[in-house]
């Protein structure tokens, strides 16, 4: 099983250096990998008495391709990950242009997790349609893809339309993995078709919808054992709760440090240089 850490973003502060210090301190311990949330704007909830979001205009949030350009000129083996970009809200071409980049100076590091989001307010400021961006979302992958493979190509889609043009440079293998976020069954289905992987909760269902993604997975003439799994758990997780996963088909978890009452900044690097330690068995 593959294990990383969460990039604290609601809680490390703005500080370039603690922030540089957590991502090196994660790959200095052994983690396989740094995955970032995203999310571009927060609703001002003295405006909206009723929000229901987890987030609003006080939550810090770092943007991730922003964040691992910078850190990956500071690690060199640590896989950088997003989960997930909000990918409809965003214009196809600049996320395949910025990811390729992003891949390129971290020498193939990038693991480009995506989603369709659940915050419509990010939707508007941004232009974006809230109400068709899971079936557009699959567009957007079928062009990300094509534009990481080719040197040009032309692209006459339902929502995208390219003539003879193409990024360059292109990623370091000529594909970035794409995995995908959320737990509804046209999500399950999606990833059993498209995606390289997937971020699932660990719910009690989750066996169950495990299932079910290896069954699609067949029918869409795939392997299903090549669809990687990723949970994110609390940092203190025990090697029990991740042998339990891993006997579930799950290939990577990611431990999270944010929300469990850590004092300061470097009280998160205390945390998972703790986790090494109680996990050591599973890296």
């Amino acid at each position: 099983m593959k294990v990383g850490v969460v990039f604290p973003q609601t809680e490390i502060g703005s500080d370039p250096d603690m922030i540089a210090k957590f991502a090196i301190s994660a790959e200095t311990f052994g983690y396989d990998h740094l995955l970032a949330y995203d999310h571009v704007l927060g609703a001002n909830t003295a405006s909206r008495p009723d929000w229901q979001g987890p987030y609003s205009t006080e939550s810090m949030f770092q943007e991730p391709l922003v964040l691992f350009a910078y850190l990956a000129g500071l690690t060199a083996t640590i896989e950088l990950v997003t989960a997930v970009i909000i990918l409809p809200q965003r214009q196809t071409s600049l996320v395949a242009k910025q990811a390729a980049c992003v891949d390129v100076i971290s020498k193939g590091r990038l693991r480009l997790g995506v989603g369709t989001g659940w915050n419509p307010v990010e939707y508007e400021a941004l232009n974006a349609n809230f109400n068709n961006r899971g079936v557009r979302s699959e567009e957007q992958i079928d062009l990300l893809r094509r534009l990481w493979k080719e040197d040009a190509i032309s692209y006459d889609g339902k929502w995208h339309k390219i003539t003879d043009a193409g990024l360059n440079p292109l990623p370091v293998k000529g594909n970035i993995p794409i995995w995908l976020g959320g737990m509804a069954p046209q999500v399950i289905d999606r990833v059993a078709r498209l995606a390289d992987g997937w971020f699932p909760f660990a719910t009690k269902a989750l066996g169950g919808q495990i299932q079910q993604l290896h069954e699609r997975a067949k029918i869409a003439g795939r392997d299903p054992l090549s669809i990687g799994i990723e949970c994110i758990m609390p940092v203190n997780t025990s090697l029990d709760e991740v042998k339990a996963l891993e006997d579930l088909g799950v290939s990577h978890i990611a431990l999270v440090t944010m929300n469990q009452g850590l004092e300061n900044p470097e009280s998160h690097i205390d945390a998972i240089k703790q986790s090494r330690e109680t996990l050591g068995s599973v890296f």
